[in-house]
């Protein structure tokens, strides 16, 4: 062997000894890049499982754990740095006002670590809207909080829910999503928690907003077109961190030939407000008027809605004399966001002035 063969072969065992070192840091320099972002997994159609590929519509919710979620959706890891927590595991019209303070407050302690640039929250689509609108309205925080679910059970033909996760990491990795409030991602488009409502129940472009979405994803990419309107987390007078329990409000639906009974009934079980879900403009029925005013001198919020499938917007004293009647309309909230309003509103006044401003601004 010739003396410059001699030293060309241990000097390439050396770099390819080194190689996988190199390789190694390269990995490691990308993985602290990216952001960490926490999916907190609470059940529902994105965690189901149906009998079969063809069963879209007939599964069982809330059966596939955080840890099966994230392995389905490998390419999670080239968007962040990725972890699980499963929070509960139950159908979305299960969850109970504990279950959004028990969440809330999780929310919290992740978005005040420095260690988490994001949350993602995975959830069943029946009341998705009102537990996004919730944590827009007491989550004190500037980082990016998606909520994101699917139409279809992750077992079935076509299944939605691993793209729209993929597209929910993607949103809270994005420094272009802080500051807009809890975001939600559904069929490509990023919607405002507060705006959003589940339109239709059986497609996947189920979730709409009055006003439109905020955005759009394509590829991993955020596109972001009009900004949220209303107050939200930061700009906040709500905090998850003082609210200890959260009061009972109901809804009572209005429809042809109405009766009082509803209401009445509502009232004697313990609630402190009623959402009046009216027809039209929020408007009350001649035969429930009486009712209702009875109600609010007995100390029970009257607050009107309505209930019309997408934009109702209710105008104060243009359908009836709320100033008046001492009542309170709910701007453009559905019957089911304003519930989530007042509820949050009520830990801080039972003031109908100040109950309104509130309903103005959030």
């Amino acid at each position: 062997m010739t003396s410059a063969l001699k030293t060309f072969v241990p000097g390439a065992l050396a770099l390819l000894l080194l190689l996988p070192t190199a390789l190694q840091a390269k990995e490691a320099e990308t993985q602290q890049k990216l952001a960490n972002v926490v999916i907190l997994a609470t059940g529902g159609t994105i965690a189901g499982a149906g009998a079969s590929a063809a069963n879209s519509a007939t599964y069982q919710a809330a059966k596939v754990g955080i840890e099966q979620l994230i392995a389905g959706v490998p390419e999670l890891s080239q968007l962040a740095n990725v972890r699980g927590e499963q929070v509960m595991q139950i159908a979305s019209e299960s969850i109970t006002n504990e279950n959004l303070l028990q969440l809330g407050r999780r929310v919290a302690e992740l978005a005040d670590s420095k260690d988490v640039d994001g949350i993602v929250i995975t959830h069943g689509t029946d009341t998705l809207e009102e537990t996004a609108y919730f944590l827009n309205l007491v989550e004190k925080t500037e980082k990016p909080i998606i909520v994101v679910g699917s139409m279809r059970p992750g077992t079935a033909m076509s299944a939605d829910g691993m793209l729209n996760l993929y597209n929910a990491v993607a949103v809270a990795s994005s420094k272009d999503a802080r500051g807009k409030g809890v975001l939600v991602t559904m069929n490509d488009e990023i919607q405002s928690g507060r705006d959003v409502s589940k339109m239709i129940n059986i497609k996947t472009e189920a979730f709409k907003s009055a006003w439109g979405p905020l955005g759009m994803v394509v590829e991993g990419k955020s596109y972001w077109y009009r900004l949220p309107a209303k107050r939200h987390t930061m700009d906040s007078e709500f905090d998850i961190k003082t609210i200890k329990s959260l009061p009972d409000v109901e809804i009572a639906y209005s429809y042809g030939n109405v009766s009082d009974t509803a209401y009445k009934a509502l009232a004697q079980s313990g609630a402190k407000a009623i959402i009046h879900a009216g027809t039209g403009n929020g408007s009350v029925s001649s035969r429930v008027v009486p009712a209702l005013q009875a109600l609010r001198k007995d100390g029970v919020q009257i607050i009107r809605s309505s209930h019309v499938n997408a934009g109702g917007f209710v105008l104060r004293n243009a359908e009836q004399p709320d100033d008046k009647y001492d009542w309170v309309v709910a701007n453009d909230l559905n019957p089911q966001k304003a519930r989530v309003l007042a509820m949050v509103a009520l830990t801080k006044t039972n003031d109908s002035k100040e109950l309104q401003r509130m309903f103005w601004e959030y």
